[in-house]
């Protein structure tokens, strides 16, 4: 799975609200099979919007530098 940079975060805004407009034609047009393609698509931008937010807020954990155990000599 890839995962979205942070920064490319309002680009995936601008794919979600060209994809609503392109919906509200395809509505208009009846194009159902493409209504379908997008709603697929949406879900898919929607669901890597939400997995950017939650990496946004998740915090790095400390794991310290491991220590060699003491040579015997």
């Amino acid at each position: 799975m890839l995962q979205v940079n942070l920064k490319m975060l309002p680009r995936l805004a601008e794919i979600e609200t060209d994809l609503i407009l392109r919906r509200k034609r395809a509505e208009e047009e009846q194009w159902l099979g493409e209504i379908e393609g997008i709603d697929m698509t949406l879900t898919f931008v929607r669901t890597k919007q939400a997995d950017a937010a939650r990496l946004a807020h998740r915090t790095p954990v400390a794991l310290g530098i491991p220590a060699l155990p003491p040579r015997p000599d």
